[in-house]
């Protein structure tokens, strides 16, 4: 019995030396960006340029829009401070390598989870921030009524995103001829769209409709109602640090979850000093410690919500007031929509 006790005893030491560094190898990772960011003093958010009501600059330089603000959310969370972010403006061949790369430490904007993305560049969505789909814009002259009637048509896009393989794959399935001509960036697919040098452009639904934001002849275009492809877009992150994953996941949820409550950029203050409801009250911070695991402050969702806002605040305050888009599967769960936030408990 000695014997085989040794024998036993020996494979489960060799197995603890073995499997140590593998976990402590985790635990050093855990944390990294976070630590990097205070380090830096600010959050470096990735975002598509030129998308009004998403994010783009103003007259004065300063981002704004959407997207802007999910990135400021971070930072609130952070620092309780929506101006320690530091935004770099990424194509759409830039903006994993840019993240991949540590160069930027998220990437929020119009971009889409997929098999081949999660399973292979080490990059992965924790939580879909805006649903949307892939639709057409064209010419009203063309006198279309649905993406079957763009049999024959060339139809541009941007290269090296999923618009291409997704127009090809309704083309393949639904039996027609289209031809794709691909581009660059954002400005120079929609310069050769509105010179004429192709029939139709291909995106989602938002970027198209900010795309027609500032054009004088917008009323010469149409948005078909055909979507050919679904597009729940969120914030990316690398997928080696949990503790980010976590953050950057939760930050989003805050916002959802505080609209769902009925709080609001106004009310907030006045209801954490007020409420007894013991949910609001775990939500905000004032019981329990909810950013503990996170590694901020208690009232990380409470600074949040003062400084940006809610979800439905956000949503008509851009997309709903500037494009005028109806908030469809970005309602809350409650009113029929796709948008829920996880349990704060």
């Amino acid at each position: 019995m000695s014997k085989q006790w040794s024998i036993v005893s020996a494979i489960i030491l060799v197995c603890a030396v073995v499997t140590t560094p593998v976990f402590l190898s985790a635990e050093a990772r855990a944390g990294t960006t976070l630590d990097t960011i205070r380090a830096r003093g600010a959050v470096v958010c990735g975002i598509a340029n030129n998308q009004p009501a998403m994010s783009m600059p103003d007259s004065q330089g300063r981002w704004t829009g959407f997207h802007v603000e999910i990135c400021r959310a971070f930072a609130v969370a952070i620092f309780n401070d929506p101006d320690r972010v530091r935004f770099v403006p990424v194509t759409a061949q830039q903006r994993f390598t840019a993240l991949q790369s540590g160069e930027i430490d998220v990437l929020e904007g119009p971009n889409a989870l997929t098999l081949t993305r999660d399973a292979t560049i080490g990059l992965t969505t924790p939580v879909t921030v805006f649903y949307t789909g892939q639709g057409f814009l064209v010419n009203k002259r063309l006198n279309v009524r649905s993406a079957r009637d763009l049999n024959g048509a060339t139809i541009c896009a941007i290269q090296g995103s999923e618009i291409e393989r997704n127009v090809q794959d309704y083309v393949n399935k639904a039996g027609l001829k289209m031809e794709t001509i691909a581009f660059d960036t954002n400005p120079t697919m929609l310069s050769a769209f509105y010179s004429g040098r192709c029939d139709a452009v291909s995106n989602d639904m938002v970027s198209l409709s900010a795309n027609l934001v500032g054009q004088p002849n917008k009323s010469d275009f149409v948005l078909l109602p055909d979507l050919i492809a679904k597009e729940p877009h969120g914030p990316m992150v690398r997928v080696d640090d949990p503790q980010w994953i976590a953050l950057v996941r939760w930050t989003v949820f805050a916002l959802i979850q505080a609209e769902e409550m009925g709080l609001t950029k106004a009310n907030v203050a006045a209801v954490r000093t007020s409420t007894q409801d013991p949910k609001i009250r775990r939500f905000l911070g004032v019981i329990d410690n909810p950013g503990r695991g996170f590694g901020v402050a208690d009232s990380f969702a409470f600074d949040i919500i003062r400084h940006i806002g809610s979800y439905g605040e956000l949503f008509d305050r851009f997309p709903g007031k500037a494009l005028g888009m109806d908030r469809g599967p970005n309602r809350l769960w409650t009113d029929g929509g796709l948008l829920i936030s996880n349990l704060w408990q």
